[in-house]
This record gives C-alpha cells, sequence and structure tokens, in this order.
C-alpha cells in the first residue's frame, strides 16, 4: 500500500472551532484554544499519523475583511497557505446561521483549486431534527468534495473525517517524522541547536546569558523549502555586537553551522533568518519565557 501525506489548510470565519477541531484530529492537545476571536494569529501546524498516511494541518487565522495592518497580514498568510495546500478542510458552525464570513471563507477555500471539504463542527448544539436543515444550507457554499457534521468538542464524525481526508492526500513521503504531533517540538529542537552552534563560539564572551527563540516556523511541502525565523537574546548591546560579529561574520557562521541540523531535523532543506536582540533582563521576563516552552 502506497503512503499518502497532506497539507491541509483549515479556512474558516473566526471562532468556529478550528483550533479544536485540529486538536481532534490530531488527538491531543497542540494548538491554541479560545473562545475569544483571533486567538490564532499564525500559522500552528497539527500532525496526525497512521500507518499509511500523514496529515499535515495548518490551523489559518479566520478569514475576515482586513481592517487594520494585524489583519492585513493574517489574510495574505491565509492566501499564501492555501495556494500551497493539497486538500482544503472548510469548518462553519453549525450552531450560528451562515453569514458573510462563512461566504468569503468559502470563496478562498474554493477559489485555490484544492479539493474541499466541509466540516459542520458544533453539531452537539443541534437537536438532531435540525442538522440535515443545517448540512442542506451549507452544502449551498460550493462544489465540495464531501461534507461532514462533527464535533470536535466530543469527538462524533472526527474518524470519518480523517478517512475522507486520507482518501484525498497525494502519494507522497511524510513531511514530519513519526513521533511528532506539532511544528512547537521541531521549534525547541531548532531553538537548542542555534544556540548550541553559538554556544560553542561564544562561551567565553556570553556564558549564559543567551536564549534562542523561534519567531516563525513554516513547515516544508510539496513545492518548497522549511523557513525558520529565529531571534538570539542577549542582555546587553556589547553582547549584540559579539554575537553579529564584524560585518554579521558570526552570526553568518552560527547560521551555517546550524542549518545542516535542522535540515537532519525536519528532513527538508531550510531557509534561516537570524536576528540577535539585546533584551536587559529577558531571564526574568514572563512572556518570553512562556514562548521558550517548558
Amino acid at each position: 500500500m502506497e503512503f499518502r501525506c497532506a497539507l491541509i489548510g483549515l479556512a474558516g470565519r473566526p471562532n468556529v472551532g478550528k483550533s479544536t477541531l485540529v486538536n481532534a484530529i490530531v488527538g491531543q492537545h497542540v494548538t491554541i484554544t479560545s473562545d475569544r476571536p483571533q486567538t490564532t494569529r499564525r500559522r500552528i501546524a497539527g500532525v496526525a499519523h497512521g500507518d499509511e498516511w500523514q496529515l499535515v494541518l495548518a490551523d489559518l487565522p479566520g478569514i475576515q475583511i482586513p481592517r487594520d495592518g494585524l489583519t492585513a497580514r493574517m489574510a495574505a498568510s491565509v492566501r499564501e497557505t492555501l495556494a500551497d495546500v493539497d486538500v482544503v478542510l472548510l469548518v462553519v458552525d453549525a450552531s450560528q446561521a451562515i453569514g458573510g464570513g462563512d461566504r468569503a471563507s468559502a470563496e478562498a477555500a474554493f477559489a485555490c483549486g484544492a479539493p474541499v471539504v466541509i466540516a459542520v463542527n458544533k453539531v452537539d448544539h443541534l437537536k438532531p431534527e435540525r442538522i440535515g436543515a443545517v448540512m442542506q444550507q451549507v452544502s449551498e457554499l460550493g462544489p465540495f468534495e464531501d461534507i461532514h457534521p462533527v464535533s470536535a468538542k466530543t469527538g462524533e464524525g472526527v474518524d470519518a473525517l480523517i478517512k475522507d481526508l486520507v482518501r484525498l492526500a497525494p502519494v507522497g513521503p511524510a513531511l514530519f517524522p513519526p513521533e511528532a504531533s506539532s511544528s512547537d517540538p521541531v521549534r525547541l529542537q531548532i531553538s537548542e541547536l542555534i544556540r548550541e552552534q553559538a554556544l560553542r563560539r561564544l562561551r567565553d564572551e556570553v556564558p549564559h546569558a543567551m536564549t534562542v527563540v523561534v519567531e516563525q516556523y513554516d513547515a516544508p511541502t510539496k513545492k518548497r523549502a522549511a523557513r525558520v525565523e529565529a531571534s538570539i537574546y542577549v542582555e546587553s548591546a556589547s553582547q549584540q555586537g559579539i554575537v553579529i560579529g564584524a560585518g554579521g561574520s558570526m552570526i553568518r557562521e552560527i547560521g551555517s553551522s546550524a542549518r545542516p541540523g535542522i535540515e537532519r531535523i525536519i528532513g527538508s532543506k531550510v531557509m534561516l533568518q537570524l536576528r540577535v536582540k539585546a533584551q536587559r533582563g529577558w531571564r526574568d521576563d514572563p512572556s518570553l519565557l512562556d514562548r521558550l516552552g517548558p
């Protein structure tokens, strides 16, 4: 039996339960979930595995009309990811009437050219006799491959949805190792690898006053290499100058030495961008420490 792997882009207006659905498909908590709209501001990949398949889920920001710089960037992120995916999973909220946000999400989903599967989420909020009527309304959003009533909260319908996504996945190698459930563990491995290479060269000058945060990680796809943007934090401007080096020589050397190890971790070529930031007292900054992981 041939192995199948797909990059799945989740589309939908804000707060329809996309993050909770990713967690349900993967089988564990890998994305931020909140009842506040727009919790998800960047791509967060969940990875679901089977014996002969892998689904890599890109949990996108909810599609809405851009009203400021942030929402414009989020909309651009949605368009960029949808242009890369093998399958689109369009998520709608069964407990609310179809609105402009749902139609905008559907328009973006069907425009990308990939097959679209619709998940009608939160059916646990409906009486059984209402589900059929809601499914009929949702079916009018566009030419979908299949439509599934699901509850990400209870798990109802999730197994059938997974089988359909696997059916549509193209034949190809896995993008992540079998033990990966999300890109976040990969981020931690990458940050430690960069820190290791920096300390090898700077242990005497900048001993324990350095850490690395992976600010952005875009998993590899069949069309492009992985992308990593990372920041090296130090505690003073003088340390910042040491890490950068004359004409940027040291930071280039750190990046060049770290890149092969990163490529081994993710099994793909990588575009690596490093920055050095001076932040006095970063070790006592709760927000930064949260980003470093457990």
